[in-house]
């Protein structure tokens, strides 16, 4: 973000690059920036004779290139920008010889989303060093409910941590669908609110008691009655959680729950460190780690790999995803 907040500053001070190259997997950062280059590079009245959206899957380089070596019209500068140049991945190195010798007067924005190109790249290089080279790498899932917290202190928010590990915990890494769910918790949440599970229950229909964090925590804690409630609350809601990323949470948690075994500093910042986790899972493993030694850790793993080929038919094909929960649970517990 420190990047981000540096180009937007820049430009605020009328230090403006010929050309901006943005790519990475994390597509939410690029959209960003690429939305304020479009609204802030020039006026209204400059931008319908000299701002031009293209997109990759309906340009080529060649047009491009045409487009950017134009002058401006009654205007300092004129702005290209080039939505969903992935498209253009296979010819994309036929920008080398523009980016060694740009216009000036022009402003050549590439959002290059959910990839990116080799920064061994002689042209790649020329960019970074003479102009705008910015990387949206995914953010990790254990840094999310940060992200989630900072957003919102930024937006005059605050978020109980168990409300922001909920919203993690559904939505996964995926920022747009995060940043898209929050602003509708602006909308009707005044201003200065305070996030709680029940407002992410109540508006975006995620079930506070009946998640794959409370799973996992019942679990955890040998409470086999709450464990079955959450399971059984699954398969009577089969689109809350599909079975395929059930099964994968829980591999990844014992697969964790493991690690932490074989750690020998159990401080919370390493243990957090080493698992990949947020601080606030910590105690959660290490209250896990009491009922489970190593040994049954490793019977676990195995019994979900069984469990997971049964879900797809593996010697169980006639078998409901309930009765698999309760054979996991009984063997479990």
């Amino acid at each position: 973000m420190d990047e981000i907040v540096k180009i937007i500053n820049d430009i605020k001070v009328g230090n403006i690059k010929p050309i901006y190259f943005l790519m990475g997997e994390e597509s939410y950062y690029i959209d960003k920036l690429t939305e304020y280059l479009e609204d802030n590079l020039l006026t209204e009245d400059e931008k319908g004779f000299n701002q031009m959206v293209l997109y990759g899957r309906d340009t080529t380089i060649d047009d491009i290139v045409s487009n950017a070596k134009r002058y401006p019209m009654m205007a300092e500068r004129q702005v290209i920008i080039v939505k969903e140049a992935q498209d253009l991945s296979r010819t994309i190195d036929k920008i080398e010889a523009y980016v060694n010798n740009p216009q000036p007067t022009t402003v050549l924005v590439f959002a290059y989303k959910y990839g990116k190109v080799d920064k061994r790249k002689k042209w790649i290089k020329s960019i970074a060093k003479n102009h705008i080279l910015f990387e949206s790498e995914k953010l990790k899932d254990f840094k999310v409910a940060d992200w989630i917290k900072r957003v919102l202190q930024g937006r005059g928010f605050s978020i109980e941590p168990k409300a922001a590990i909920m919203l993690q915990e559904f939505l996964g890494n995926d920022l747009s669908r995060i940043a898209n769910e929050l602003s509708k918790l602006e909308i009707i949440l005044p201003k200065g609110s305070t996030i709680t599970p029940d407002h992410i229950e109540q508006n975006i229909g995620i079930s506070k008691d009946f998640n794959v964090y409370e799973l996992r925590k019942a679990i955890g804690e040998k409470n086999h009655h709450k464990a079955f409630q959450i399971l059984n609350y699954f398969h009577q809601n089969p689109k809350s959680i599909p079975k395929v990323l059930l099964i994968g949470q829980l591999f990844g948690y014992f697969s964790n729950l493991l690690k932490y075994h074989g750690l020998k500093d159990k401080t919370q910042g390493n243990v957090a460190s080493a698992l990949g986790i947020h601080p606030f899972f910590v105690d959660e493993y290490r209250i896990a780690a009491a009922n489970f030694p190593m040994k049954k850790v490793s019977t676990v793993i195995n019994k979900l790999k069984v469990v997971d080929g049964m879900s797809k038919g593996v010697g169980a094909s006639n078998l409901e995803d309930i009765e698999l929960y309760k054979e996991f649970l009984i063997s479990v517990m």
